[in-house]
């Protein structure tokens, strides 16, 4: 028996073990679990869930586990994430400093940094937002303006960022401030982590068209934030930004294909409203051919996505991989969500109504809120244009007159 053979049935054992069978359902909105300094749980079952995962340092898998973290490999990782989805068990947290953050500071945090927050994001003591863009640099992100002034034992921080996401709910942010007006834009930008409780520091809910307000305009007045607070050097925060981003478009892209195809099921819904033939197959012929493709779609994400895995642990991944799979992702899950628009027709009108089934009224509210996930981490535009850039190396079209 191999070293991962024997992992996976250990793996298997201590899930079945250990996951209360309410968290082995799909997780709605209402019940995911968020970290933070008033931490609460929808469940006692959700408690125990998320202690018993975070006592085994597996709310982050391969995080040192010096830090607290599980000390896995990326196979191992696969192995849990394989058997947890098998169980059907529920994410026991939810946070970007857990996908996002927290990788980025492994790669370019001091080592005081590392001891003082790492350990916190494992423990799912503070809850993170992330302050890239602002009303004046969204896809252009190096235009940005909010200004971190040097004042000798401190940064003092005016500006603001805007969609940040879940910014009223989170307790610290990882930002981007300006630093430096000199030389090339990207050359004058810096990383810092900004408690929210500091004196000057506010954020606005943002209300959606899907009925959410997971967005914030975050606002900094005077803010001071102490120099250890920098990730990286002074004017070289472009390149932390950069490498967090292939961890937030790893986690989009997972996100993207997972939620395409997770527990709404296309062919049940399409039998249920539109009817079976005789064959049991759906009625329709468009509908049905629709459907063949996307499930096609999706088959053709998850081989590809297990491709990059085995690339990425044999040291042979295309870093411009995270940018396809991030574009693929999310765009199968605005195909999914169409496709369940077409099959329910008028009744995908539903909002709020006890006529309406607790499908029906979700089916509006995703496909609106679900297209904010093509903008988020860099457009699909963006992504499309550095692809061409970096990956075919197509030659840029002349301007036009």
């Amino acid at each position: 028996m191999s070293d991962l053979t024997q992992f996976r049935n250990e793996v298997r054992d201590w899930l079945q073990a250990n996951c209360p069978p309410s968290q082995q359902t799909t997780v709605a909105t209402k019940d995911v679990v968020w970290p933070g300094r008033n931490q609460q749980f929808p469940s006692d079952d959700a408690r125990t869930w998320f202690e018993r995962m975070r006592d085994k340092g597996w709310t982050c898998p391969t995080f040192p586990a010096e830090y607290g973290g599980g000390g896995l490999s990326a196979a191992e990782e696969k192995v849990l994430k394989e058997e947890m989805r098998a169980l059907n068990c529920r994410p026991p947290v939810t946070d970007q400093g857990i996908s996002m953050l927290g990788p980025a500071l492994l790669e370019f945090g001091s080592e005081a940094q590392k001891a003082y927050h790492i350990p916190k994001i494992v423990r799912g003591e503070l809850r993170w937002c992330q302050g890239y863009s602002e009303p004046s640099a969204g896809s252009d992100l190096a235009s940005l303006q909010c200004k971190a002034e040097d004042l000798g034992d401190h940064f003092l921080v005016n500006g603001s960022k805007i969609w940040t996401s879940y910014g009223v709910e989170s307790d610290w942010i990882f930002c981007l401030v300006r630093t430096s007006s000199e030389g090339a834009k990207q050359a004058g930008i810096s990383f810092l982590l900004i408690d929210m409780e500091t004196p000057g520091v506010s954020a606005q809910a943002i209300d959606l068209i899907s009925g959410e307000s997971e967005f914030a305009q975050v606002f900094f007045d005077d803010v001071k934030v102490p120099k250890e607070n920098l990730v990286g050097e002074v004017n070289g925060g472009w390149a932390v930004a950069k490498g967090l981003l292939k961890h937030e478009r790893k986690m989009m892209a997972e996100l993207g294909s997972s939620f395409a195809g997770g527990d709404l099921s296309l062919p049940k819904l399409a039998k249920e409203v539109l009817g079976e033939t005789s064959t049991g197959a759906i009625s329709g012929n468009e509908i049905r051919s629709k459907i063949a493709d996307y499930e096609m779609q999706m088959r053709a994400i998850g081989l590809t996505g297990l491709r990059s895995h085995h690339e990425g642990i044999a040291g042979e991944l295309d870093p411009n991989v995270p940018l396809i799979m991030k574009y693929l992702g999310t765009s199968a899950l605005q195909t999914r969500d169409e496709l369940a628009m077409d099959i329910l027709g008028h009744q995908g009108a539903g909002w709020q109504d006890e006529f309406f089934s607790e499908t029906q009224l979700r089916v509006a509210r995703d496909l609106l809120f679900n297209k904010a996930l093509t903008i988020a981490g860099g457009t699909n535009e963006i992504q499309l244009n550095i692809v061409a850039k970096r990956v075919l190396e197509l030659p840029t079209l002349p301007e036009q007159n």
